[in-house]
């Protein structure tokens, strides 16, 4: 760097003023310097999942928690939990509701961009609104009269009679909040969006290759704050003990789902720490020929026996060291409105009773339990209870895009293993798995629906618990589900992380924020 200076007659403060800016432009000019550093380094994961090209897309979100892996580093939300906020302000830097409660209108985040260089205004704000065919896209339809824009920066949503959980549903329980560039997905259309996104979040989508690895790389324009590390890196891992050695090699920094005696070796292992997260994942077994007057599921004493085998204490701590909550509720404990309900016991006997008095005193062939394919552990475990009762079933695990979208077309028959960690409250959760309409319902108790009616328009906040707590009380009551477990969700982390980012927003089972997570200090 060369820098030409005229000091001829000039005063002493001068001298001095010549010399800070050589000091200035050495510093900037520095590439070791703090100033210039930026993101640096890479952190790699190992998944549980194969991941699938949907995800990618806010407006697909099917009402389970997996998308927000990919959409907390991808995109950005108009309001979405955060560290310490269950609905932070983000792309909104504010927002007001009226007095009648009608119109909730939002202000859009000044000077924030997509990647690509576009502005983020009402108009994608609306768009991406409208162009959500996600979980609960029904209800947002049903209840939103409009959605205005009066001028870039303010987008007005207009209710059709007052809906308490219209923030809940739009920032929390669903993708409709999050944003995409109106002008480049319609340049490019929907299936082209998924093969090259763009959003507004801490990372930009480099590399995706299906069954193998998703890339992202810093945003450095990011609003919130520029990220520390530069580059993400997704590595496809089904199989849990090739994770783990994965992750004891350092070729991962981060392993998901790691359990059982795995579970145990990782806490043996120098350098490497097991991090539970305390999610919000509620699993169950659904029986969706209950409303079948042919099938054994019809009689609620069938899947009340059902309830009675799984040995729910032990497999918690065979697979989960403990981890796990036991409960009676497809509702997490930390969701507003929820109900504490008995755990179901386990007690082989009066299931064995109880199927006699069914009918099925030898038991009978129950067909087919499917399930997520990466808990396909969970699933053999209790099919061994059920089958102890006389229960028989085979296990039919699916990839896990494959079994949502099964789950959600209503094409599974005999025994669901289901579960979701997808954020929201207590009406949320009943809207997408009980309520008639819901993503993945596939029969419905008129007296359940009318509640769900009745609350969803109360703005008596105890009225309302109450009605909620008697609809959860009712799925009990009438073993729609048979609850297994809140999951201690178990990881492992390696000597490279600084912060993971696991556990830094309340009951989220994956790391995030994204910009939050830091390799240590070399």
């Amino acid at each position: 760097m060369r820098l030409s200076l005229s000091c001829g007659g000039k005063t002493r403060a001068t001298h001095r003023w010549a010399i800070g800016l050589i000091a200035l432009c050495l510093v900037l000019g520095n590439p070791g310097s703090p100033v210039a550093a930026g993101p640096q380094g890479q952190l790699t994961w190992g998944v549980h999942i194969s991941l699938a090209p949907t995800w990618l897309d806010p407006a697909e979100t099917p009402g389970i928690i997996t998308p927000f892996m990919m959409m907390y580093a991808l995109h950005d939300a108009m309001v979405k939990p955060m560290p310490g906020q269950p609905l932070a302000p983000s792309l909104a830097e504010s927002w007001s509701v009226s007095e009648d409660a009608l119109i909730y209108e939002f202000v859009v985040r000044q000077g924030v961009r997509f990647h690509n260089g576009e502005p983020v205004t009402a108009a994608d704000v609306k768009f991406s609104f409208e162009r959500y065919r996600g979980a609960a896209r029904a209800v947002l339809r049903e209840r939103v009269a409009a959605v205005e824009t009066p001028d870039p920066q303010r987008v007005r949503f207009r209710l059709k009679q007052p809906w308490p959980d219209f923030l809940t549903f739009y920032a929390s329980a669903t993708g409709a909040g999050w944003i995409v560039p109106k002008r480049y997905v319609e340049k490019i259309g929907d299936e082209g969006y998924k093969k090259a996104p763009i959003g507004a979040g801490p990372y930009k989508f480099v590399s995706f290759t299906p069954g193998v690895e998703l890339v992202f790389e810093a945003f450095e324009q990011y609003w919130r704050k520029t990220p520390s590390v530069k580059r993400l890196v997704f590595k496809v891992i089904p199989d849990e003990a090739t994770r783990l050695a994965a992750l004891t090699r350092g070729e991962v920094d981060i392993a998901y789902s790691i359990r059982g005696e795995l579970a145990e070796q990782l806490v043996r292992t120098p350098g490497l720490t097991l991090k539970p997260a305390g999610g919000q994942g509620m699993f169950w077994l659904y029986f969706p020929e209950q409303w079948n007057p042919k099938s054994p599921w019809h009689d609620q004493r069938v899947r009340q026996a059902a309830s009675l085998a799984v040995d729910r204490q032990t497999i918690n701590q065979a697979l989960t060291l403990g981890h796990s909550l036991l409960t009676g509720n497809i509702v997490p404990d930390s969701f507003e409105f929820y109900a504490e309900l008995p755990v179901p016991p386990h007690d082989p006997a009066k299931a064995k009773r109880l199927l006699a008095e069914a009918g099925y005193p030898n038991g009978f062939d129950a067909g087919n339990y499917y399930c997520d394919a990466s808990y396909a552990n969970l699933g053999e475990a209790v099919i061994n209870d059920l089958q102890g009762v006389g229960i028989r079933v085979k296990l039919r695990p699916l990839e896990r895009a494959a079994f949502f979208t099964a789950y959600a077309e209503k094409s599974l028959k005999n025994i669901i293993q289901g579960a979701s960690g997808a954020f929201g409250n207590a009406a949320t959760r009943l809207e997408a798995f009980v309520v008639k309409g819901g993503t993945y319902v596939y029969g419905n108790y008129a007296e359940i629906d009318a509640l769900f009616d009745q609350q969803a328009v109360d703005l008596n906040p105890e009225r309302r618990t109450a009605t909620l707590h008697k609809m959860q009380q009712l799925v009990h009551a009438r073993a729609i589900y048979a609850p297994i477990w809140q999951l201690g969700f178990l990881n492992g982390v390696g000597p490279r992380v600084g912060e993971s980012g696991l556990g830094l927003i309340r009951r989220y089972a994956y790391s995030a924020p994204y910009e939050d997570v830091t390799l240590k200090a070399k």
